[in-house]
């Protein structure tokens, strides 16, 4: 049987676009001659649909738009898509989260999925029921053994520890199947693609059954998908692979599945550059057309605002403005200048002096006896951030904000200042990752698109004389290297100082985490690209107090202090 794996970007909640897009991809499929088109999950509503789907008319909605497709749906093809569904019965939640098998004009079948994932970004059970029933689905003669993403993921047979007590890959395979068929939206996270493909070879492996996978491509706000459809044999290896981050089509023959394919070599730091990149279009396009006439970035001449200039100029049209006040450097304009040159980018510059001075003097009698510190440096910042608002708010921009991963961790970000705007580009990119971005994107262009001034100064907010970052945090390759611990390991303050590093640096940079989650709760959305990014995956209270009872059965302060603390 000749079956298309048909990788879409669907839009959430977008019912007629989606549908078109089902409707595009079936056609395309029948005329090269497939008799099955396997569509990701959820295509039909986008993912992840959210509260949308506690709303009876978007329900009765995606059942009509269901209708459309099966009547629409070549002739002699069947398609396997994905959409929620009804819960019939009076218990449990009001949907399932099913694999639609179409033929002839009309629903066949649903196979609903069985493990509903309430980790990190995933919130499935709160509109879920999940499906205890293991059953084979047959299109032509073919023993389908269909399930839905996560129905995937227990069956690795060397994790330590399974999430999840049914394991629906052994129990399909127990029932006789000639082909595991697994509907995906599977988010990107640096390593994840390879680890996909292991798990699919591993159960091929170890049940000597075929796998096809597809996967959803696109961003949706913060969630990026790869795509990366694919197929391996019976005997673990790969026999198709479709493209990352673009939409796709690939026939596979059952009766002709072809020669193993040599694995995708993993790139981290390029898998970053396009999934921002489609991060970032997708933010643009899926708002709605005409929304947003250009991407709107502040560019200071330091190495975040140059990578998200570039790398928005990639995916859009873009408005550089470089705001100089008393403290800038002479290189914050003529490096934010070349690098608008470089990119050929619209570019202004507006200077913030007389604003600054202007709240100066409107503050002057309130502030007056007290010594200059963080609020005089902060009115720089928010002049900035108000320029910025006003330009967005004139012409219709989207304004990105630049802090980088290590900023926000630890609250080197100025609220309504460099904060503000619709978008956070570099949120989940530690700054090592950025100067490694700004390489990447210099040597893709065989050229100086990211100055090299910009690339070589020391990285500084430059509201103060002489600043440097250096003054009140530790060198960036200490600081990041502490917070990937911290934050993506969940290791506590003395299990990092046990791997290498000094207790002092590592207690002051867990308080500044802990401290600034007020911060990161107010941030713009962030683009997620590793596997625990600031936002709907990572949830902490702002108010807290870390203690624990002591041997002395004291109470004994660890990581962090009350968190919402004077904004800064």
């Amino acid at each position: 049987m000749k079956i298309a794996l048909c990788q879409t970007n669907p839009i959430v909640g977008d019912l007629a676009g989606n549908v078109a897009l089902v409707l595009r991809d079936a056609r395309r499929a029948a005329e090269q001659g497939a008799r099955l088109a396997v569509f990701p999950e959820l295509c039909v509503t986008g993912y992840p649909p959210m509260d949308l789907l506690d709303r009876p008319q978007f329900i009765r909605d995606v059942e009509a738009a269901v209708e459309r497709i099966a009547a629409e749906a070549p002739a002699g093809l069947a398609l396997i898509i994905g959409a929620p569904t009804v819960n019939e019965t009076p218990k449990g939640k009001r949907l399932y989260n099913s694999a639609l098998v179409i033929q002839d004009g009309a629903v066949q079948d649903a196979i609903s999925k069985t493990l509903l994932p309430t980790y990190d970004v995933f919130d499935e059970y709160r509109y879920f029921e999940p499906c205890e029933e293991r059953r084979v689905v047959e299109v032509d003669g073919l023993r389908l053994g269909l399930h839905v993403c996560e129905d995937m993921w227990n069956n690795e047979e060397h994790a330590p520890y399974h999430l999840y007590r049914a394991n629906p890959i052994d129990e399909l395979a127990a029932l006789g199947i000639d082909l595991f068929v697994n509907i995906s939206a599977s988010p990107y996270s640096v390593g994840k693609p390879e680890e996909r493909a292991a798990i699919i070879a591993e159960s091929c492996r170890e049940h000597g059954v075929p796998f096809v996978y597809v996967n959803t491509v696109g961003a949706n706000t913060e969630l990026i998908f790869d795509g990366d459809s694919r197929v391996h044999g019976a005997d673990g290896e790969e026999r198709l692979r479709l493209p990352l981050w673009e939409e796709a089509l690939a026939i596979w023959d059952t009766d002709a599945p072809g020669p193993a394919q040599t694995p995708r070599q993993p790139d981290a730091i390029g898998e970053i550059h396009d999934a921002l990149v489609l991060g970032i279009a997708d933010y643009v396009r899926k708002t709605g057309d005409g929304v947003f006439e250009k991407a709107l970035i502040g560019l200071s001449g330091g190495i975040d605002s140059a990578v998200t200039c570039a790398l928005a100029a990639a995916a859009d049209r873009v408005m550089g403005v470089t705001m100089p006040s008393v403290y800038s450097s002479a290189g914050s304009v003529s490096d934010s200048e070349a690098l608008a040159q470089n990119l050929g980018i619209e570019f202004h510059e507006v200077a913030i002096r007389p604003a600054v001075d202007a709240f100066g003097e409107m503050l002057a009698p309130l502030f007056e006896g007290t010594a200059e510190g963080i609020a005089e440096e902060n009115v720089q910042a928010r002049s900035r951030g108000l320029t910025l608002m006003a330009i967005s708010n004139k012409f219709g921009h989207l304004l990105l904000t630049t802090g980088n991963k290590s900023e926000m961790a630890v609250g080197y970000a100025t609220l309504y200042g460099d904060m503000s705007g619709g978008l956070a580009v570099l949120a989940d990119v530690f700054k090592q990752e950025v100067y490694a971005l700004a390489r990447e994107i210099n040597r893709r262009a065989g050229r100086e698109i990211v100055p090299q001034n910009t690339i070589t100064k020391p990285p500084s907010a430059e509201l103060k004389p002489g600043q440097v970052d250096q003054d009140s945090l530790p060198p960036y390759d200490v600081l990041d290297a502490i917070l990937e611990h911290y934050i993506e390991a969940h290791a506590s303050v003395d299990a990092i100082v046990k791997a290498g590093f000094d207790r002092a640096t590592v207690e002051r940079i867990a308080k500044m985490v802990d401290r600034n989650e007020y911060k990161r709760r107010q941030a713009a959305p962030g683009l997620r690209v590793s596997p625990k990014a600031f936002g709907i995956g990572r949830r902490l209270p702002i108010v807290m107090r870390r203690t624990r009872v002591a041997a002395d059965g004291q109470a004994e302060v660890v990581e962090g202090s009350p968190s919402a603390v004077a904004a800064e």
